[in-house]
């Protein structure tokens, strides 16, 4: 079993990631890199979205080179990790939350362009995802178990809320998220789980919450202490994705729904 893992702010590397090469992967899409390693006894390859120093914003991020090349490289399931802001006041922030539905309406890339693989008519394999819920339940159900095994606090299930960046929203747009049901946001993790849906690679997401969203308290999360939380981010992604592997090795996950196709 190969676990791609593709984390954002403040985990350019995940800790414990016995690293055995780095390689730029060349897609239709652009260049992705892609680390190759060991992580708790098992293969795995990690996308950095971000990069060292933060590099790209969200704006800049190539998510289908990313999962294109995630699955070209022989990825059995991918993990995304993200760092949130809570638009539900009882998430306690440095919790996670392993989200269960999407919030994603305008299904557009960072560039404005729709968000699929499916580009042009006639290309063999086009196609519509179909499904009930997004994400892979038995991945995501592992990720659960091994939160609780890991003892970090995790919230079982949730509606995480895509937003485009680079900017933060304003009290209005995150009242109208949480009127819509969103548990919590960021801005990079949509087109990620609607991509890895059309490649067909089970995919689940983990956030964790650095700050509460403009108005969702009376006083705003100030900014060095939602710093000092994403700081804190990748140790608790990774003990919670370790303790989930020896579940996950030989386990066969399915992606969620169907691609339906008109030809292969």
């Amino acid at each position: 079993m190969v676990l791609g893992i593709l984390t954002g702010s403040g985990t350019h590397s995940l800790p414990g990631l016995d690293i055995e090469a780095e390689e730029e992967v060349a897609t239709p899409y652009g260049g992705a890199t892609v680390t190759r390693g060991a992580f708790a006894g098992e293969s795995v390859l990690h996308v950095s979205r971000h990069g060292e120093g933060h590099a790209r914003l969200s704006n800049h991020v190539n998510h289908r080179a990313n999962l294109f090349a995630l699955k070209e490289l022989g990825a059995d399931c991918a993990i995304g990790c993200t760092a949130c802001g809570a638009v539900d006041g009882d998430i306690a922030l440095g919790s996670l939350v392993l989200f269960d539905d999407l919030h994603f309406p305008v299904n557009r890339l960072p560039d404005g362009s729709l968000c699929t693989f499916f580009e042009r008519a006639g290309d063999r394999g086009r196609g519509h995802w179909i499904y009930d819920r997004p994400f892979c339940e038995p991945l995501r159900r592992a990720l659960v178990d091994a939160g609780a095994q890991a003892g970090v606090e995790a919230r079982d299930g949730g509606c995480y809320g895509h937003v485009d960046g680079p900017r933060f929203n304003t009290r209005t747009e995150i009242a109208a998220l949480a009127a819509a049901g969103v548990t919590a946001v960021s801005q990079t993790s949509g087109a990620e789980t609607v991509l890895a849906g059309e490649l067909e690679l089970p995919y689940a997401l983990m956030g964790f919450a650095t700050d509460y969203a403009n108005g969702v308290k009376p006083v705003g999360t100030p900014v060095d202490e939602l710093i000092g939380l994403m700081a804190q981010s990748g140790a608790r992604f990774a003990a919670v994705i370790a303790a989930a592997l020896p579940a996950l090795h030989g386990m066969a996950l399915d992606p969620p729904g169907v691609v339906y196709r008109f030809d292969d």
